[in-house]
């Protein structure tokens, strides 16, 4: 055999995401590296793995359909060895497949990973951040081992071990009149335009808060990327809805943002696990496991306010304001 597992890696990678750059970008490996390997790889197997397309990435022939789901199971019969050898001894080591909510993402994986690597230094974890119904369904795929999401329409087949609740708050800019407010209600935010993350599940969560009021939002915007929302909402253009808490009280571009507490009894999001129902977890995964349980909850969240922390604070501003603040232009 003259071929390497590193090859049939990169392989994959390119394979799954139909293009060398974002291959290059998902494993973190030089684009020369990656089309190398791959040519490398065609010329040992005697195939054609690729359609190159100018400009437009790449398409796998039948060939190359054919051997990435058999260079797939090469590698995870691979990776099995370790996770065998873990089995009878005491060691944790392997290499983990985790994915993560891309609103989490930014926040919770680096401190979470680093963390969870230097406490077992044989494991490595490879991250995979995107929405809900890529996550559940990578778990079925087997193209995950676990991830951290919400409780948003978990089906059946899925395990979801909660975490920590997030509840909902509304991010306005500092200049919005709502900023200098302790609290404020679906009602009054129903005539200012809303920016609203615009992912699977997520926005449907956001939507159905002012649904369950019997209320109709002023959608301004939409947008699929959380710091599009953000710098969006920094610059005037509305208020947004969301559960994370990042630690930074600016956006991407440098203005600032405030969160206001949302008035009111809403359903919360609750951050958590989810694995296979019916799978045999191994030593590697449930050490994974312990160790977020141990590093997510209501007072400590990896690259964010933990909700703890926010209800004294919250708390703080509204003795500082005072029981008869009003807002602008309300009537006595």
């Amino acid at each position: 055999m003259r071929f390497t597992f590193r090859q049939l890696e990169y392989f994959i990678a390119a394979g799954e995401t139909g293009s060398i750059t974002l291959a290059s970008e998902r494993i973190n490996i030089s684009q020369p590296s990656i089309s190398t390997a791959i040519s490398q790889l065609e010329q040992e197997l005697g195939v054609q793995l690729f359609i190159r397309h100018h400009a437009q990435g790449l398409s796998l022939t039948p060939a190359g359909r054919v051997l990435l789901g058999d260079a797939k199971r090469l590698i995870e019969q691979a990776e099995g060895l370790y996770t065998s050898a873990s089995e009878v001894t005491d060691q944790i080591r392997g290499r983990l497949s985790v994915g993560c909510l891309v609103t989490l993402a930014p926040m919770v994986l680096p401190e979470l990973s680093y963390s969870f690597t230097a406490a077992f230094p044989a494991t490595t974890v490879r991250h995979h951040e995107n929405h809900q119904e890529w996550l559940l369904e990578g778990l079925r795929r087997s193209e995950i081992d676990v991830a951290i999401t919400y409780d948003l329409q978990i089906p059946e087949g899925i395990a979801f071990t909660p975490l920590v609740q997030l509840p909902a708050h509304v991010v306005v800019s500092e200049s919005h009149p709502f900023a200098r407010l302790s609290a404020v209600t679906l009602q009054e935010l129903a005539g200012e335009p809303l920016i609203l993350l615009d992912l699977p599940m997520s926005r449907e969560y956001f939507l159905a808060l002012f649904m369950a009021v019997g209320i109709q939002p002023t959608v301004h915007s939409r947008s699929s990327h959380q710091d599009v929302v953000r710098t969006m909402v920094a610059n005037g253009y509305g208020y947004t809805l969301a559960n994370v808490r990042p630690r930074s009280d600016f956006a991407l571009d440098g203005r600032k943002v405030v969160r206001v507490r949302l008035a009111g009894d809403h359903r919360p999001m609750t951050m958590g696990l989810v694995t296979l129902a019916r799978l045999k977890k191994s030593r590697l995964l449930e050490a994974f496991e312990r160790h977020c349980q141990s590093f997510i909850s209501d007072a400590y969240i990896p690259g964010m306010v933990a909700p703890a922390l926010e209800r004294r604070s919250l708390r703080a501003k509204s003795a500082g304001d005072g029981v008869g603040f009003k807002k602008p232009n309300q009537e006595n």
